[in-house]
C-alpha cells in the first residue's frame, strides 16, 4: 500500500526487452536500506525490486502491466515519480493507493491559474463514472484531488510545490497518465450495483 505522496524522483536508466521488461531506475533513496523483493510504486505502478545497487534499483514490468500503463513509452531518461511502501505507522498523507493502475488517461488540456496549473484530463469511459468533484485519484502515482468532472473529462489543480517533487512539472498535451481510482469509488458503485 502506498499514499500517493510522492518521496523521490527517478529516472530510467536502462530498460531490456527480456520476456517482459527489465527497468532499472536511479534513485536518490539510500539503496542499502531496500530489500530485493520490497515494492516500490514507479509512476503509480506497484514494482517489485529484482535487483539493487549503490543508487539504482532493478524491476521487471510485465507485458500485462505493459499493456494497461503508460510503462511502455519509458526510455532510458525518463523521469519517474517514486514512494516506497508505506510502513504502519507512517503519517497517511495522500489517500490509499494500491499501485494497480486501473487505466490510462490523457492530459488534454493545461492552463495556467495564477500560480497553479489546471490539467484536464480525459479517462477512459469505463473509469470515469468513479472520479468525482473533490474526490481523490492517483494519477502517476500521486494522491490528487478532483477540481470538475464533465462526462469522461475531469480536471486537477497543480501548486508549485507539487509541480517541484514531482514529474508534473513537466507534463504537455497529449501525455499518457497512469490513472488508479480511489478504492473507495470502487467500492460504493460496486455496492450499488448489488442493489
Amino acid at each position: 500500500m502506498f499514499t500517493g505522496i510522492i518521496t523521490d524522483i527517478g529516472r530510467v536508466q536502462d530498460v531490456q526487452p527480456q520476456g517482459d521488461l527489465r527497468v532499472r531506475i536511479g534513485t536518490g533513496y539510500d539503496t542499502s536500506g531496500i530489500d530485493i523483493g520490497a515494492s516500490i510504486a514507479s509512476d503509480g505502478v506497484c514494482l517489485t525490486v529484482i535487483a539493487l545497487g549503490d543508487g539504482w534499483y532493478d524491476v521487471q514490468v510485465s507485458a500485462e502491466t505493459v499493456a494497461k500503463t503508460n510503462l511502455g513509452s519509458w526510455g532510458p531518461g525518463t523521469r519517474v515519480n517514486l514512494e516506497r511502501a508505506l510502513r504502519v505507522g507512517d503519517e497517511l498523507g495522500g489517500h490509499i493507493v494500491s499501485g494497480h493502475v486501473d487505466g490510462v488517461a490523457e492530459v488534454i488540456a493545461i492552463a495556467d491559474e495564477g500560480d497553479s496549473t489546471r490539467v484536464t484530463l480525459r479517462a477512459p469511459q469505463d473509469l470515469a463514472r468513479f472520479i468525482a468533484p473533490k474526490g481523490s485519484v492517483a494519477l502517476n502515482g500521486t494522491s490528487l484531488t478532483v477540481n470538475q468532472v464533465q462526462g469522461c473529462e475531469f480536471g486537477i489543480n497543480f501548486i508549485p510545490h507539487t509541480k517541484e517533487v514531482t514529474t508534473w512539472g513537466d507534463v504537455g498535451l497529449g501525455d499518457r497518465v497512469n490513472l488508479e481510482i480511489d478504492t473507495l469509488a470502487r467500492y460504493v458503485a460496486r455496492l450499488n450495483e448489488a442493489e
